[in-house]
């Protein structure tokens, strides 16, 4: 087969990386010959924790011994029943197309199963040499290897372009990224009360273009700031201070507190923004009166819905994907929210909102002034005793033609007669089968056999009703 061809069919087969059924079709294309199998395999062993099943951990922990040496594969399998029937060599030396490099969880995998402490030095020589080039890197706190000591690191890590690491990362860990990772274009940092180094701000002001951030705080981090937080207040106005460097640089922010800096205003070319208050309770009105012109995607948690409404009237029509949940909002704030949508985002593709019944009609306003939604996800408030008639009308009549994908989070019964009257009014005024799914509500065998008849007659492509999926796994 020429050069050529292949080359082809790799850059076919990197574009299968990204959805679910296409990787899928990746996986049944290695039997297809040889050639398929070599090009298709390091595709799919570039980041193995995204295939890895809950409980098929031992799975993956095989083959990485499977790389070790025949002497210290046998001495482990002495020790380790379950490796008695361990593979040999592989065929493919897997580890050299990882690309994402996770220490704590191969360190947690090891230590469920194994002596760890015994082969640490083994493990990390099998990952950093000359056969391993790294792209994301994931340290966790307790890690004190200075892996920069390493002959190999700098060659294994040379094109490292994620990070993720805590806040108090130690401090010779630390030196040794800086010195090898100067092409980092991903920075995520844990932050947890009492828990900080300052010398992080010297790896920020080492990265040349940062383009995506993460400030994550952990569940059991401090809610809001007091007389004794004084230092990590500094600390974290000390950091926000350094990525204001990289503002105009900065695509993609993540938050799960408040900054105490006015940063947000310094982000100006800003595309992502994703908050998240689960865990804090605080006001959040470093949103107010906040204008990001190129917002393009706006995913918010436990947020204050006005500064949210208040944000999305202050974006120039570039937005196409909202998710907006766990905030509970009264019916006058939840008209407001539509209004500012439907008036402010035209080239909306995804939503994701609570929609209270008395706003069903300016759903009608969204639909029609939105022309360019590809989906829908309504949560409907418990103590909402929605008209599920008159909302499915609306959805039939002002649905634009790219719009037939529909999830309800609700745990209101929808009655068989509505379901039923939804499908049929579908029929008529649509062309594409819709696509359908239910969180919490209880799916009995009647709504299924409803579907089922209806997935026949081409009215309904696919319909779930459990709590798994992205919101937006259709996209």
């Amino acid at each position: 087969m020429s050069k050529l061809y292949a080359d082809i069919l790799h850059l076919i087969f990197e574009k299968f990386q990204g959805d679910k059924d296409d990787k899928k079709s990746l996986i049944s294309c290695l039997s297809v010959n040889i050639t398929w199998c070599e090009l298709i395999v390091p595709i799919l062993w570039k980041n193995p924790w995204e295939y890895l099943k809950i409980g098929k951990e031992k799975l993956l922990l095989k083959v990485i011994i499977s790389h070790f040496s025949d002497e210290l594969r046998d001495n482990l399998s002495q020790d380790n029943e379950f490796l008695i029937d361990s593979y040999k060599r592989p065929l493919f030396n897997y580890i050299s197309f990882w690309r994402h490099l996770n220490l704590e969880r191969i360190e947690r995998m090891f230590n469920s199963h194994i002596h760890f402490k015994e082969i640490k030095n083994d493990l990390l020589n099998l990952f950093i040499n000359n056969n391993t080039k790294f792209t994301h890197l994931y340290i966790y706190q307790q890690f004190n290897r200075q892996i920069h000591l390493i002959p190999e690191s700098k060659q294994c890590f040379s094109d490292i372009k994620f990070l993720s690491c805590n806040a108090n990362i130690d401090d010779y860990v630390l030196i040794g990224l800086i010195e090898m990772c100067e092409s980092i274009k991903e920075l995520e940092i844990f932050i947890e009360k009492g828990n900080k180094n300052y010398g992080i701000i010297n790896l920020i002001k080492s990265s040349k273009k940062l383009f995506n951030i993460s400030l994550i705080r952990t569940e059991f981090s401090f809610s809001k700031y007091s007389s004794n937080d004084e230092s990590m207040e500094s600390f974290c106005n000390t950091l926000e201070n350094s990525l204001i460097n990289h503002s105009n640089t900065i695509k993609y922010f993540k938050l799960t507190k408040q900054p105490i800096t006015n940063i947000f205003t310094h982000l100006i070319n800003l595309k992502i923004l994703e908050l998240d208050g689960s865990f804090q309770d605080m006001a959040w009105d470093r949103l107010e009166n906040l204008s990001l012109p190129y917002l393009q995607i706006l995913k918010a948690k436990s947020i204050p819905i006005k500064y949210l409404t208040n944000l999305i009237e202050n974006t120039s029509g570039y937005l196409i994907e909202i998710k907006i949940d766990y905030i509970g909002h009264d019916e006058i704030n939840n008209k407001k929210i539509i209004k500012a949508i439907y008036k402010n985002c035209p080239n909306l593709q995804y939503l994701n909102l609570m929609i209270r019944k008395s706003n069903i009609i300016e759903l009608e306003k969204l639909l029609i002034k939105c022309k360019y939604l590809n989906g829908l996800f309504f949560i409907i408030d418990s103590d909402d005793n929605i008209n599920w008639d008159k909302l499915f009308e609306i959805l039939t009549k002002f649905s634009p033609n790219n719009l037939f994908n529909f999830k309800f989070y609700s745990v209101n019964q929808i009655s068989l007669n509505s379901l039923k009257l939804f499908f049929d009014n579908w029929k008529v005024e649509h062309k594409y089968p819709m696509l359908l799914k239910f969180f919490r509500m209880k799916i009995v065998s009647e709504y299924v056999d409803l579907v089922e008849r209806y997935k026949i007659e081409g009215v309904v492509k696919k319909f779930d009703h459990d709590l798994y999926g992205e919101d937006f796994e259709w996209i």
